[in-house]
């Protein structure tokens, strides 16, 4: 059986993709030459490696709760799933995975990494995935075919300002929230009622308004 095993090398932000993406580049060791490898991998979030500031505690208190409880509360998570195909090598390779990123709230990755202002994001890769290579007996015809071992994994720690500066090049100076369409239609009556520019600035009304509502 071919011995493979995988490290994460960088990961950084995709210049021309259209939307938010990383690229993690993957080393990628066998110990026999391989045909090609289909490879999978979990990239998963790993929160307690990491300490906190008291302004991400504040932000991380939908996800886990106050600090207080983090020691029950915070736990590994799942941040997205992706697969690339490295093609035939010898010895060694290097294979470039997508990460994909969204600015959704609503997703969990999105609110844990727009809560962080220093340090690094603790990632984790777990691999696995199908390796395709020549048989092994002298005039066999064909591939043999074995499975990525499931203990392949790896850490990785992503500087936060990487993060922050591939969200400030798709959406500067904003973001962006998913609401109901009752929502949405209620926001923009108030908007045109008033005559003002945009939602943003319907939104920032609004919440002007309950902020001199809770100091009467």
């Amino acid at each position: 059986m071919t011995e493979v095993t995988f490290a994460v090398l960088d990961v950084a932000p995709e210049p021309y993709a259209v939307s938010p993406a990383l690229t993690a580049q993957i080393a990628v060791v066998a110990d026999d030459p391989v045909h090609a490898i289909a490879l999978r991998c979990q990239v998963r979030i790993e929160p307690l490696r990491r300490p906190y500031r008291d302004d991400e505690a504040a932000g991380l208190t939908d996800m886990f709760g106050p600090r207080e409880r983090w020691a029950n509360t915070q736990r590994t998570f799942l941040w997205q799933h992706t697969a690339a195909m490295v093609q035939g090598f010898t010895g060694s390779t290097q294979v470039a995975l997508p990460l994909e990123c969204t600015y959704d709230f609503e997703v969990t990755g999105a609110k844990y990494l727009h809560a962080l202002r220093e340090g690094a994001i603790p990632l984790q890769f777990l691999f696995s995935g199908t390796i395709f290579r020549p048989p092994l007996a002298n005039g066999q015809r064909g591939f043999a075919v074995q499975q990525v071992p499931w203990d392949q994994e790896a850490q990785y720690d992503l500087p936060v300002s990487v993060w922050h500066d591939l969200i400030q090049q798709h959406y500067p100076n904003s973001g962006w929230v998913r609401l109901g369409h009752d929502t949405v239609t209620a926001l923009t009556s108030y908007k045109s009622e008033r005559g003002m520019l945009d939602i943003d600035e319907a939104v920032t009304s609004l919440l002007a308004g309950v902020r001199a509502g809770e100091l009467r």
